[in-house]
């Protein structure tokens, strides 16, 4: 960058401009003061007491626009905030899918499901309780892990189990929320969270 350049940048910052125009405002009540005021030791007072306020002056302009920044960054968070929560939780999904079921533990899913569960967001909290169930199938050697198994498929392979019911409940919920776009309420999170204790006390 050339000095030109350089001190055209320097004059064209926010921070130059506020000085532009500090410097215009005090230029314009003196000449206001010069004006209006005859008696010339009594311009000579209003002059002095303009240089003794002036650096309050300057205080109060930064501390304005410094207040009126936080305001608009306080508002930018308000609006933008969902998005952000948003942008997370889609984050956490791709690194779920990224993570293969053996890398999580059951207790791994169900800590997930329960952090879900208190931010409200129970498809999520839902979710976890549907790859826990798996993962338990896996590691008890019931039915191990297949990547091209569908619910539809799982839901057969369980039938003969003893709890083939509550496996039921956790496999239709999930196959609606990714294929029915389903809501998921408090109610039927509780009935896949009733559901999973079902199957882990029986096994």
């Amino acid at each position: 960058m050339t000095p030109g350049s350089a001190n055209e940048f320097e004059k064209a910052s926010f921070a130059w401009q506020i000085q532009q125009w500090q410097q215009q405002f005090r230029e314009w009540i003196e000449l206001k003061i010069s004006q209006n005021q005859i008696n010339f030791p009594k311009v000579r007072l209003a002059s002095g007491l303009l240089d003794l306020l002036w650096p309050l002056f300057k205080v109060l302009s930064w501390l304005i626009l410094a207040v009126v920044i936080i305001w608009l960054g306080w508002q930018l968070w308000l609006i933008f905030r969902p998005y952000i929560y948003s942008l997370d939780f889609e984050l956490d999904k791709l690194r779920d899918k990224s993570t293969h079921h053996s890398e999580l533990t059951v207790v791994d899913w169900w800590r997930r499901s329960q952090k879900f569960y208190r931010q409200g967001n129970y498809a999520e909290a839902a979710r976890c309780l549907y790859m826990a169930m798996l993962q338990k199938l896996h590691d008890t050697h019931l039915i191990p892990h297949q990547s091209s198994r569908t619910d539809g498929e799982y839901r057969q392979l369980t039938e003969s189990l003893p709890q083939h019911s509550a496996y039921r409940v956790l496999l239709n919920t999930h196959e609606n929320l990714c294929f029915g776009n389903a809501d998921i309420s408090l109610e039927t999170f509780e009935d896949c969270q009733q559901a999973y204790r079902e199957i882990e006390r029986n096994q």
